[in-house]
């Protein structure tokens, strides 16, 4: 199979019957072998109704159906598990993305042998409490990962099966899947000038909640990136750093009162009246516990067996 589209949704019961029509005319005019995976996270509307019935007119289009709302990164990662084709091809379900991208975006995969492929909606139709926001977000990824892309969360983008198959999408790291793509060791991403249309239907489905959470995975995805396999080299260091800080304070205070003993000089305070001694006892223990902390997540295998186990209630093959 050449390409697999996969498409997360949550309440698009109206725009679906376009955009698979879309899709479809753009694979049949080019003679792609393909399939639709739509991914229907937990909707309240009439979106697996709608994805039932276009189910009965192109056998192309695949349906999986979250029993509640897991988030975009969940129906991203199991979509992901369910692709066949050569090139998986993301994009909205709201018809922001534009099917006719799909042909350029499977050409570069392919000739070029790129790994991924992040669109860049270089002019958007976003209100300006959304778009800046986000230049501030990008800007801070690409300092961060070292990846020059120009629109990390652009939902349209292209991927070899390799990279699909391998990365994991969890909590909400959709936004940074280029990242952990480079962290999972697929070098080869660009970015590509994609359309943004206008919302046609609907509402959009994202809070301003997602700009804190969207920092948050950032620096999550920063950490585990660099020291998801090492993780006494953050807390080693920082421990032993803090330990040998207040170690030195303390016995810096107990010289000094040795000095002043053996010099017969008044010793005004004792050691344990000033609040340097605190600051090197709070100084010590902190460390300890970093120390602690890092030969315990040693241990502990970051992957639980659980997080990406999603409930599905019905499927479509």
């Amino acid at each position: 199979m050449d390409i697999s589209v996969v498409v997360p949704l949550y309440n698009e019961d109206e725009s679906l019957p376009e955009l698979t029509a879309w899709i479809a005319k753009v694979m049949n005019e080019h003679g792609f072998s393909y399939e639709i995976i739509l991914v229907d996270d937990g909707s309240t509307d009439k979106s697996w109704e709608v994805i039932e019935s276009l189910k009965l007119q192109n056998d192309a289009i695949k349906g999986i159906k979250f029993r509640r709302n897991y988030g975009k990164s969940a129906a991203l990662n199991v979509g992901f598990e369910a692709t066949q084709g050569d090139v998986i091809i993301t994009m909205d379900a709201d018809l922001q993305d534009s099917p006719d991208e799909i042909p350029e975006l499977y050409r570069r995969i392919k000739e070029e042998k790129l790994d991924l492929i992040s669109g860049w909606k270089k002019k958007r139709y976003d209100p300006i409490t959304k778009t800046i926001p986000t230049k501030l977000f990008n800007a801070a990824t690409r300092k961060m990962s070292g990846i020059e892309l120009n629109d990390f969360n652009c939902g349209l983008k292209a991927y070899r099966s390799d990279v699909v198959k391998t990365i994991e999408v969890y909590g909400e790291m959709h936004r940074y899947i280029p990242v952990i793509a480079k962290w999972a060791g697929f070098a080869k991403i660009e970015e590509q000038v994609v359309e943004h249309r206008a919302r046609k239907y609907g509402t959009t489905k994202f809070g301003f909640s997602r700009f804190i959470n969207g920092f948050l995975d950032l620096l999550s995805i920063f950490f585990v990136g660099k020291f998801g396999k090492r993780p006494m080299h953050f807390f080693g260091s920082l421990g032993v750093l803090s330990f040998l800080i207040g170690t030195f304070m303390a016995l810096w205070m107990i010289g000094v009162k040795l000095y002043h003993i053996a010099a017969h000089i008044p010793y005004k305070r004792e050691i344990t009246d000033q609040p340097l001694f605190y600051i090197a006892l709070v100084a010590i223990v902190v460390g300890s516990q970093m120390f602690l902390t890092g030969f315990v997540a040693e241990l502990v295998t970051r992957n639980a067996p659980e997080r990406n186990q999603y409930l599905i209630e019905k499927e479509l093959n």
